[in-house]
């Protein structure tokens, strides 16, 4: 018979959930990274970057299917998709909400951007891009009984790693026409790989140091040095030979793009499905058979540092 301490443990530690699949993951892994193309192609456009009308209607058209195609996801992970409406209803207090009124006005405002081109719009579509992508981040640290997710540094995460991920599409966009590779462009994407690792690494020290499942920590420390690598060095080593001139500049920028994009992907699916341990119970005592001095408090499944509390 098992051992009843052991059994209590195991019931009472975290467990990985269930409730949102590849499709729920999808949504922040597109929608993130489309909210971010959204807002540095109007950046780039209002910093007079010299984007051929071609190359600023692609990464528009670009970022909006990024966006409705994670959102037709998770319209797909519904049990009865009909009743997605109900969203709707709780713009107060659901930031699912928000993110659905945001996603409403951004794509009006980026079907005129891309018909257009005026700048009023585009600079709209990406206000609005960013709108989404905040939301997103709110909707991950809004889960309080995930702990990787409910971490306050999260939100900086996922808006560090959507403009990352929007700067590596607008450098692929760009690489892949016939403009000319812009320095400021590629300064500004050796810039957002530098803030996103930064904030990497305040996330997942904030976990460390605060305390988090111990599953969680396994899957996100796994992670770390390969993200590191080949989500910002060999990007960063790349974009700094196309700026050194090197020949196949257009060849470097795409890659160092693909490679922080699909980093940043791999990072969110990674965050979304492997690493979402619930919070699993604090026992304030651990139980014993018959007669005897109670155990000491425990929190089973728990990486508990010494500040950490365990009720």
């Amino acid at each position: 018979m098992k051992n009843p301490i052991l059994r209590a443990a195991n019931l009472a530690s975290p467990k990985q959930q269930r409730n949102w699949d590849w499709r729920a993951a999808s949504n922040f892994i597109a929608g993130g990274a489309g909210g971010g193309l959204l807002l540095l192609t109007s950046l780039a456009t209002s910093l007079a970057a010299g984007f051929a009308p071609e190359v600023t209607r692609s990464a528009i058209l670009l970022g909006l299917m990024l966006i409705g195609g994670g959102l037709t996801c998770v319209w797909f992970e519904i049990g009865r998709p009909w009743r997605a409406l109900n969203v709707y209803r709780h713009f107060s207090t659901s930031w699912m909400t928000r993110e659905a009124v945001v996603a409403l006005v951004l794509f009006s405002f980026g079907a005129l951007a891309l018909l257009t081109l005026h700048p009023v719009f585009v600079v709209a579509a990406g206000i609005l891009g960013l709108g989404f992508l905040y939301s997103q981040a709110r909707i991950l640290a809004a889960n309080k009984g995930i702990p990787a997710w409910r971490h306050p540094r999260s939100i900086a995460l996922m808006v560090a790693t959507g403009l990352a991920e929007g700067g590596g599409f607008l450098a692929c966009v760009v690489s892949i026409s016939s403009a000319a590779l812009a320095a400021p462009a590629l300064l500004a994407l050796i810039a957002l790989i530098a803030i996103r690792v930064w904030f990497w690494k305040a996330y997942l020290g904030g976990l460390v140091a605060d305390g988090a499942p111990d599953g969680a920590l396994r899957v996100l420390s796994g992670l770390d040095a390969r993200f590191v690598v080949l989500g910002h060095v060999l990007p960063a080593l790349a974009v700094a030979a196309a700026l050194a001139g090197m020949p196949g500049r257009a060849g470097l920028a795409f890659a160092a793009g693909i490679m922080v994009v699909a980093s940043g992907w791999f990072l969110k699916y990674t965050l979304v499905r492997r690493a979402a341990f619930t919070q699993g119970l604090a026992l304030s005592r651990l139980p014993v058979r018959g007669r005897g001095p109670a155990g000491a408090a425990t929190k089973p499944g728990w990486k508990v540092t010494p500040g950490t509390k365990t009720g």
